[in-house]
């Protein structure tokens, strides 16, 4: 076999990318590595989230019914001890008070007091003291609604969270004769006290909330124990729950915590508890399998890494070199110039084409640059004569003050009017008019030096700005250089048009020091002659 033709083989397969990318294949295995823990954690992700969801679920309603059962024997002690009290309008306070306070096995219950009220909310008893009253507007309701019921949550005078607990007296007619209530605080140990307690799992913990009031009535961190729940937006899962949705879901909490929860209702209340457990701890078992199987499928692979990660360095360094070059043409540390072609390889045709961009780029550059010259141009001057146009004169007399205020050098300004300018425009029309304009201003042109400004401010009103004239003699010799050329007969037509000047003038600093002055001067100066050519006629 011809060793040259070898070669040259080996060279061609050498150069080309797509020979590099047979050797990158084995990046599949890692590729393959990832794919397969990708879809393992996704499954078990899955599987446990599910899985933690029905267990928590479960603790949830567990707990629920815990709480549940607190409420509602602590409304039967209290209906059972409203049947056994029969208050009468004549009974001295003291007599029910000491009644109440015979009552220890209930008052364990309810540990700030048993306080009995007439249907009005007045005291009729009460087992201690300071009394603990609750809402009036509840109380009204209790009497309205004639049944045993559970009070919002409120604080005692000593900041405490309680909640009451009342039951109506009747008396032998079956009306509501009093009110018996019993208050006991939130976090007593023979009621929710395991709620603030007690967590889920290690980090875990119970909100019970009560939607009606939109408040945690216990949770197990103390910071939202009486406060309100968070807004609407905050916790979609949470917004859900308030609106009557129960079950378990994964949400983001108000605190940025994304987390596991569980809702369950408390029919006694309407209230519902929630477990709640960071997603973290509970995909903990995943992560720990994720990272067993990572462990033992990078074994492998880590040495063709280790061998793919050379031969990469080397493959890619022309084209790592022509960014780096890139880079610096970008940062300005080089000046922009087209990429050397090193190889005859897919890199060197992504330099080629670099170059070809750089080539349109700078071709669009060009024209860009020449239609920003035009546009500056049409923005100092006239369309119509190419003469500068008013911002461009006021700007030249703007430094002709600065260049005679710094060297003490006079100069004058001519203000120019047309007269006889509009039977032009009326008899032969605008083009005609035109046409008329463009002859003055190059009549105008011929009339003054090259250092002199001829511009046209408006209409068929012209004005030139005059170096070195310093005398009214001066500028009038100019003037009427300016009327007898401008007066030279221009065809328009079918006859011969001849047009004269109105011309006032001004010298600095005789008529002026300012702008404004030269200007009003000048102007003053142009309708006086104006007046003159009308008072002529």
């Amino acid at each position: 076999m011809n060793p040259d033709w070898l070669k040259s083989k080996w060279q061609k397969a050498r150069r080309s990318i797509i020979s590099r990318m047979m050797i990158l294949a084995l990046v599949v295995v890692v590729a393959g590595i990832g794919l397969r823990l990708t879809l393992l954690r996704t499954i078990l992700n899955e599987d446990v989230v599910t899985l933690s969801s029905s267990h928590q679920l479960a603790i949830a309603e567990y707990a629920a019914r815990d709480v549940d059962d607190k409420l509602k024997l602590r409304l039967e002690m209290l209906s059972g001890l409203a049947m056994m009290s029969s208050p009468r309008p004549d009974n001295p306070v003291s007599e029910m008070s000491e009644w109440l306070a015979g009552r220890r096995i209930i008052l364990s219950f309810f540990p700030t007091g048993l306080t009995l009220f007439s249907p009005e909310g007045r005291i009729l008893g009460a087992s201690n003291v300071p009394v603990a009253e609750p809402n009036r507007a509840w109380l009204t309701q209790v009497v309205h609604d004639d049944k045993a019921q559970v009070s919002p949550p409120f604080h005692l005078a000593d900041g405490t969270p309680v909640l009451a607990f009342a039951a109506p007296v009747h008396d032998a007619q079956g009306r509501v004769a009093a009110i018996l209530v019993g208050t006991t605080p939130i976090a007593a140990d023979n009621f929710l006290r395991a709620v603030q307690d007690e967590g889920v799992g290690k980090t875990g913990s119970f909100l019970l909330v009560s939607p009606q009031d939109g408040i945690f009535v216990a949770a197990g961190d103390p910071r939202k124990i009486m406060k309100p729940v968070p807004p609407v937006g905050v916790n979609p899962l949470h917004d859900k729950a308030m609106t009557g949705y129960r079950g378990a879901g994964v949400t983001v909490n108000a605190d940025g915590i994304e987390e596991l929860s569980a809702m369950v209702s408390i029919p006694t209340t309407g209230w519902f508890l929630v477990a709640r457990t960071p997603t973290a701890e509970a995909l903990q078992p995943v992560q720990h399998i994720v990272k067993l199987v990572l462990f033992g499928s990078a074994l492998a692979p880590a040495v063709v890494l280790g061998a793919l990660l050379t031969i990469l360095f080397y493959v890619l360094r022309p084209l790592t070199q022509s960014a780096r070059q890139l880079h610096q043409m970008a940062n300005g540390e080089t000046q922009i110039r087209p990429l050397p072609v090193v190889n005859d390889d897919e890199v060197g045709e992504v330099a080629k084409g670099f170059n070809f961009l750089l080539g349109v780029l700078r071709q669009q550059e060009q024209a860009l640059l020449e239609t920003q010259e035009k546009l500056r141009h049409m923005a100092h001057h006239d369309g119509l004569t190419g003469l500068p146009n008013r911002a461009m004169f006021e700007d030249r007399l703007d430094q002709a003050l600065l260049r005679a205020d710094r060297q003490g050098q006079g100069f004058a300004v001519l203000f120019m009017d047309l007269d006889g300018f509009k039977p032009i425009n009326d008899q032969l029309g605008h083009a005609a008019g035109d046409a008329m304009l463009r002859h003055v201003a190059v009549r105008l042109l011929d009339s003054v030096r090259k250092s002199d400004t001829v511009a046209r401010i408006g209409g068929d009103e012209f004005a030139v700005l005059l170096d070195d004239v310093t005398t009214a003699e001066a500028a009038a010799v100019v003037a009427q250089q300016c009327r007898a050329n401008a007066a030279t007969a221009v065809t328009l037509g079918d006859r011969d048009w001849s047009i004269g000047l109105s011309i006032g003038f001004a010298c600095y600093p005789g008529d002026g020091m300012s702008a404004g002055e030269l200007l009003r001067h000048a102007d003053n100066s142009m309708y006086r002659a104006k007046q003159a050519v009308k008072a002529a006629q």
